[in-house]
């Protein structure tokens, strides 16, 4: 049962995201997102000027006339949201939850995929895939994806995402467009391999959602801070030498993981908890446009 709060929350994104989508996302997502190919629609009898290379000689040896066959783009795609729902999501220092932020720019990909006839499904990952919601089309789906990301309670507080990814691999035989949703703290070796792969098969777009402190602590003195996948209580000085290199270890991460993306060509989106994720998200459009224009 969806308490009353939660409703408020699904309501309100509902509202911000469609009203988003409708002014500003539909057309850029469509524009850049294209269908599995082409399909055939029908055979018509041939024009002068048409390509004879499509003319279909068992049909025009029947109508003893030359017919042609029509194709049209197949449009119709399936988008999946992988959304890593580790403990690590339940942070947020300014205003949200990582996983809240997670949750509207879910609402904001889904609602572009079903302006766009596109069908929608989810996948809710920890160390284990705890969540399945096969691909559907509609407003009532979409919505009950946005639910069942901000109400799941993970069974486990780890994550995995080669594990995630590859049940990609597994419940996706055809080509899709894959939003993987994480903040990606784990080393990059560790799903470098899994992410690879879904690159080669899927339109795979990563999704790194973050919040300031995990990049730079404030010169407080001592701090207590624990690790919320797994429950290390580490005590440290972020006036001294220590704060420089929570700092340091962070920004290399950071670069790791964006070299990581770089080096298999994907358009990758990168938002905080405390900035507007529209700007990261009409950046991206822009940057692929501009990629599948050369």
């Amino acid at each position: 049962m969806l308490t009353r709060e939660l409703l408020r929350k699904i309501r309100t994104i509902e509202i911000v995201t469609e009203r988003l989508v409708r002014d500003r996302m539909a057309g850029q997502y469509h524009s850049v997102f294209k269908g599995a190919g082409i399909a055939f629609s029908e055979v018509r009898q041939y024009i002068p000027g048409d390509d004879i290379r499509l003319i279909d000689w068992n049909v025009s040896a029947r109508m003893n006339a030359p017919y042609v066959k029509l194709y049209v783009e197949e449009r119709e795609m399936t988008v999946l949201l992988l959304v890593d729902m580790s403990a690590s999501g339940r942070f947020g220092s300014v205003g949200q939850e990582k996983r809240e932020l997670a949750a509207e720019l879910a609402a904001v990909l889904a609602f572009s995929a079903i302006r766009n006839n596109d069908r929608v499904g989810l996948i809710i990952f920890t160390d284990q895939v705890e969540r399945f919601v096969p691909a559907k089309k509609g407003r009532k789906h979409v919505l009950r994806v946005i639910s069942e990301i901000l109400s799941f309670e993970p069974r486990s507080p780890q994550t995995n995402l080669g594990l995630g990814l590859d049940f990609l691999g597994r419940i996706a035989r055809r080509r899709a467009v894959a939003f993987l949703v994480s903040d990606f703290l784990a080393p990059p070796s560790q799903y470098e391999r899994s992410l690879r792969i879904a690159a080669r098969r899927h339109d795979l777009v990563p999704v790194a959602v973050t919040d300031p402190l995990e990049e730079q602590l404030p010169r407080v003195g001592l701090l207590e801070v624990q690790d919320p996948e797994s429950g290390e209580v580490v005590v440290f000085d972020t006036s001294g030498p220590e704060g420089k290199v929570f700092a340091d270890q962070s920004r290399a991460a950071r670069e790791a993981r964006e070299a990581l993306f770089r080096r298999l060509s994907l358009d990758a989106i990168a938002v905080r908890t405390d900035r507007p994720y529209l700007p990261a998200l009409t950046s991206f459009f822009e940057a692929r446009s501009r990629r599948l224009r050369h």
